[in-house]
C-alpha cells in the first residue's frame, strides 16, 4: 500500500475526531449560562437568609455563654461577680467585673460583639413585643420583663454566690432581657437572651413585629 493510499484513509478518521472534540456550540453554551444564571437567583436569598440567622445566633449565643460563665465564677468563688457590657462605636465588649463598675476584670474572660448582629436597645422600632415571652414566663398581667438593660452601654448585671440575680440587694423581682438584631435591617428578625432571676438563660426568636419563640 503506497502512501497516498494511507493518507486518502487516515483522513476522514481525523475529520471526524475533530468534530466530536470541537466543544459545545454558542446555543448550548447560552443555555447552560441561563440555567446557571436562573439557579443563582434563586440560590442566592436563601443563602443569605442563612447566613443572617447565623450571625443572630451566633452573638446571641456568645452574650448567653458570657453571662453562664459569669454566673459560673460567682458560684465557684462564692462571692458577687458582675456581668459587664460596654460599646466601643459599633462594637461591644461583654465580660467579667468583680467590683461592678466599668472596668472588665484584667485577667477576666471577654466577648466581641460586632458586625451585622449588636445588642439592641428597647425601643428599637421593629422589635416584638413581650406579650409572648411575658405569658410562658409568668400567670399575671404585670410587667415580667426588665429591658433596661439591652443595649446599655456600662450596664451589668450582678451574680450573688449562688449564682441568682441581685438588684438592690435582693433577688431580681423580674426578668432581664437583651435583645440582638440589626436596626438598620430588621427584615432577618431578631433574637432575645432571657436570663432568669434564679441565673438561668434562654434564647429567643422572633420576626419583625414578632411573635418570639424560645428556641435554646
Amino acid at each position: 500500500m503506497n502512501e497516498e493510499t494511507i493518507l486518502s484513509k487516515s483522513a476522514p478518521h481525523s475529520r471526524t475526531r475533530s468534530r466530536r472534540i470541537g466543544g459545545f456550540s454558542m446555543v448550548e453554551l447560552a443555555v447552560s449560562m441561563t440555567v446557571l444564571l436562573i439557579l443563582t437567583a434563586i440560590a442566592i436569598p436563601t443563602l443569605m437568609r442563612s447566613f443572617r440567622a447565623y450571625q443572630l445566633n451566633d452573638a446571641a449565643g456568645r452574650f448567653s455563654d458570657m453571662l453562664k460563665f459569669t454566673r459560673f465564677e460567682a458560684v465557684r468563688r462564692n462571692t458577687q461577680l458582675c456581668f459587664l457590657m460596654q460599646q466601643n462605636a459599633s462594637d461591644w465588649t461583654v465580660g467579667t467585673s468583680s467590683n461592678c463598675g466599668a472596668a472588665f476584670d484584667a485577667n477576666g474572660k471577654q466577648q466581641v460583639i460586632a458586625g451585622f448582629a449588636t445588642p439592641l436597645p428597647a425601643n428599637t422600632a421593629g422589635l416584638p413585643g413581650q406579650a409572648a415571652i411575658c405569658g410562658q414566663l409568668v400567670n399575671n398581667g404585670g410587667p415580667c420583663l426588665d429591658d433596661t438593660s439591652s443595649g446599655t452601654n456600662n450596664a451589668t448585671v450582678q451574680f450573688d454566690a449562688r449564682g441568682a440575680i441581685r438588684v438592690g440587694g435582693n433577688v431580681a423581682p423580674r426578668v432581664f432581657v437583651f435583645y440582638f438584631g440589626s436596626a438598620g435591617d430588621p427584615e432577618f428578625g431578631y433574637r432575645a437572651v432571657i436570663l432568669l432571676p434564679s441565673g438561668a438563660t434562654q434564647m429567643w426568636t422572633g420576626p419583625k413585629g414578632g411573635p418570639w419563640q424560645r428556641f435554646a
